[in-house]
């Protein structure tokens, strides 16, 4: 019987708060995809960046009557999904206010090594 291999997966987020109904499907998604022994990544890019400040996940909705985009991040960490974001060129970033989830900030061309090196590239 052959052992099953671990897949590297790579979610690009560039929806934010002006689409919060498709603010949720990516850590949906990749707390999913991580539930079932995948490697996943989700890098936050655009307007995505905004759903690494706190105060504006712990206030974002999906849904009317829905949880907060903090706790579909909250489950996508516990499942193991790493969370980047990107460093946006001449944008200062103030680190108090960023969610604890957050794993690093990281470089456009520290995406595109991800791109060229993943197995799956999904943009949600």
């Amino acid at each position: 019987m052959s052992q099953a291999v671990e897949k590297r997966v790579l979610i690009i987020v560039n929806s934010g708060p002006s689409t919060p109904a498709r603010c949720a499907a990516p850590f949906y998604t990749a707390t999913l995809l991580a539930c079932m022994d995948a490697e996943v990544t989700v890098f936050l890019s655009g307007e995505g960046m905004l759903l690494a400040q706190r105060e504006v996940v712990e206030n974002l909705y999906a849904a009317d009557g829905g949880e907060p985009i903090s706790h579909f991040i909250q489950q996508a960490k516990e499942a193991g999904v790493r969370l980047l974001m990107c460093r946006a060129p001449g944008i200062a970033i103030d680190e108090r206010t960023l969610i604890t989830e957050l794993d690093e900030i990281a470089s456009g061309g520290e995406l595109a090594r991800m791109i060229l090196e993943f197995d799956r590239v999904l943009t949600l």
